[in-house]
């Protein structure tokens, strides 16, 4: 059986629509803002898809004595629509250039800072402000070395030879073995100093450096900082001492704050107590009367914060100084600066203080 389907119609090319096909090509071209939108219109008018490139692919199926007029009605077209591409892809990088140089315009002769500025770690502002107050209720700022002596570490602050505090798991002492030098534990040898050198009465607030042998972690770490303060005169109390840390808990944690002792023992103080202060994020601030937050993070639930260990001079250590106890009272405490941090600013790991990265340090810039 014969095939009798009819022969394909041989393609024809329309003049008509080329010219519009053109047309259409040059106005967009003249109409786009910016090279991305010639982008858009390069692909439309003379991509893969458009009238003029799939007139030029129908050439080859033309009738031979056509093709030479279609290819030149096709060629001198896309062509032209390529030289308009070619003329706005030049114009428009040349305004887009233009307006970048202007939107980027440096004034080279405005001041500038060549270095990245720094900011002061927050442990030191911090520190900072605890001196203020201390040298504002007249008060004066010791400072030690922080390589001291067994004596001036331990025995002078009526430590037991076989106290804890003195094994290799907390102390960490200074070779060759048997020296009796180790890295201060606590700023109270510089407590001790001060007795020495400048008797009684005496009024000092000792901030600095100490070292333990702990692993660092969200809440430990083998250098930190304290401040401890140390008064030494006739007839001081405990009603003193509670005054004193009152109006620093006040002035570092503003409001006016609740505190309470808890009896504890020191080596170094008696009577000794730990002191707290009720919280300062919970509904616990409002009062006794009111309960903590359960959900708290600051005071775990309980209403308090542990504050830092105080009490009343221990006659030995006054002793051990120079100073007579029959004549002289005192009272003494110490707080950590870190721990003080944490719950004053919400620092929740302590890493964050020893890890050198300045924006740390930068978000506390504007404080004063």
């Amino acid at each position: 059986m014969s095939d009798t389907s009819p022969a394909p119609e041989a393609p024809t090319i329309d003049e008509a629509s080329i010219d519009a096909a053109i047309d259409a090509a040059l106005a967009a071209i003249a109409a786009a803002p910016d090279t991305a939108a010639l982008k858009r219109v390069r692909i439309e008018h003379v991509g893969d898809a458009s009238v003029l490139t799939s007139a030029h692919r129908a050439i080859k199926d033309l009738p031979k004595e056509q093709k030479a007029t279609a290819g030149k009605l096709v060629g001198q077209g896309k062509g032209r629509v390529q030289k308009a591409l070619a003329a706005r892809q030049e114009e428009l990088a040349a305004a887009e250039e233009e307006a970048a140089l202007a939107a980027e315009t440096v004034d080279v002769t405005l001041p500038t800072d060549l270095r990245p500025r720094g900011a002061t770690h927050p442990l030191t502002t911090l520190t900072d402000r605890i001196n203020d107050f201390f040298v504002g209720i007249g008060w004066e700022i010791a400072e030690g070395p922080e390589i001291e002596s067994s004596w001036l570490n331990f025995d002078a602050l009526n430590a037991d030879p076989e106290h804890p505090s003195r094994s290799l798991q907390d102390t960490l002492y200074v070779a060759p073995e048997g020296s009796g030098m180790l890295l201060r534990t606590q700023t109270s040898p510089v407590q001790i100093r001060a007795m020495i050198e400048r008797g009684a009465p005496l009024y000092v607030a000792c901030p600095g450096t100490v070292y333990r042998a702990d692993e660092i972690d969200a809440t430990h770490s083998p250098m930190f900082h304290q401040v401890e303060g140390l008064a030494i005169d006739k007839d001081l109390t405990m009603a003193h001492l509670v005054g004193t840390l009152d109006a620093f808990a006040a002035h570092l944690f503003g409001g006016a704050p609740i505190t309470r002792l808890r009896p504890n023992h020191f080596p170094f103080t008696e009577p000794s107590a730990e002191m707290d202060f009720r919280c300062f994020r919970c509904e616990a601030r409002l009062g006794l009367d009111h309960d903590a937050d359960p959900d708290c993070r600051v005071c775990g639930g309980t209403g308090w914060i542990e504050m830092g260990g105080c009490g009343m001079v221990h006659p030995n250590v006054l002793r051990a100084a120079g100073v007579d106890p029959e004549q002289y009272q005192g009272f003494a405490f110490g707080l950590g600066i870190e721990r003080l941090l944490m719950l004053r600013n919400g620092v929740a790991d302590m890493r964050d203080m020893v890890e050198g990265d300045v924006r740390f340090s930068q978000h506390y810039g504007t404080e004063i």
